[in-house]
């Protein structure tokens, strides 16, 4: 019991030399450590700031800050240290020791990392822009390090590892997807008359970009029709909405206008023979 109680004594004892002998150092260590993060999310919040006054996307502009955030943070934690009098050239040492072997442990994990800082610094796609990889399509949500976020049409949040898209081919629309639709006509029509109708009907659809106009042209000819193919840009987020409001649109304006969507139809001849 006595042992015990002086153990208990002893390490008593240990913690009150350590603050009075480093308290101030301690302290003073807690001082620069707190100043330095508030200091480090300031600098953050400028250097976004800055970023997106120069037009620079919001990816880059995001990584930029992170960046500078944690190499302040990094710094200003050597500095604390150094107030508590350890020296950091052991610490770095073992961090670069934990790092070779972290890294054999986590390829996977480090070259999602590294195709992130590619598609950062190279910027293939940007946030908004409407892309297809790996059998795969929707809007730019989001892009990290590790992983790239996806929407589609339908809200769906796909999220792609980002070593899976690097090396791969990239289909990038901006913000904007293509629609294709066909409608026929009957042969009596105009068909001028009847592409004329068809880019007026076009034109009041919300959600279909301004920057490209719609193409509607002639795009074959039916057993029953001639079939009219019409080519447009929506937003990728409206598409079906956009799709749609289009086909209403079509058939509404071909009626009103006068043009026939005929039925599908044969024309049946009966031979008449001598029957014997």
């Amino acid at each position: 019991m006595e042992q015990e109680i002086e153990q208990v004594v002893g390490i008593y004892t240990l913690i009150i030399e350590f603050f009075v002998n480093y308290s101030f150092q301690l302290f003073g260590a807690l001082i620069v450590l707190g100043v330095g993060i508030l200091i480090a999310r300031k600098v953050d919040g400028w250097v976004f700031a800055l970023c997106q006054r120069k037009n620079i996307d919001i990816t880059l502009s995001r990584f930029a800050a992170s960046s500078v955030r944690i190499i302040i943070i990094v710094m200003v934690a050597i500095i604390a240290l150094g107030k508590l009098g350890i020296s950091v050239t052991p610490f770095l040492a073992a961090v670069g020791a934990l790092s070779l072997g972290a890294g054999l442990a986590l390829q996977g994990l480090l070259s999602n990392y590294s195709a992130g800082l590619n598609i950062i610094l190279a910027r293939p796609f940007v946030v908004g822009d409407t892309i297809s990889v790996q059998g795969v399509t929707g809007l730019v949500s989001e892009v990290h390090l590790a992983y790239t976020a996806l929407v589609d049409e339908d809200g769906v949040i796909i999220t792609i590892p980002n070593k899976h898209i690097v090396g791969e081919v990239i289909h990038n629309s901006q913000a904007d997807s293509i629609i294709e639709l066909s409608v026929g006509i009957a042969y009596q029509s105009q068909p001028e008359a009847a592409i004329v109708l068809v880019r007026k009907a076009l034109e009041d659809i919300e959600g279909i970009s301004d920057a490209r106009l719609p193409l509607v042209g002639i795009d074959g000819f039916g057993d029953s029709s001639i079939d009219l193919g019409i080519r447009f840009w929506a937003k990728t987020e409206k598409l079906f909405d956009a799709r749609y409001k289009a086909n209403l649109a079509i058939y509404n304006a071909l009626e009103q206008g006068g043009i026939e969507i005929p039925y599908p139809q044969a024309e049946v001849k009966i031979i008449a023979g001598d029957i014997s």
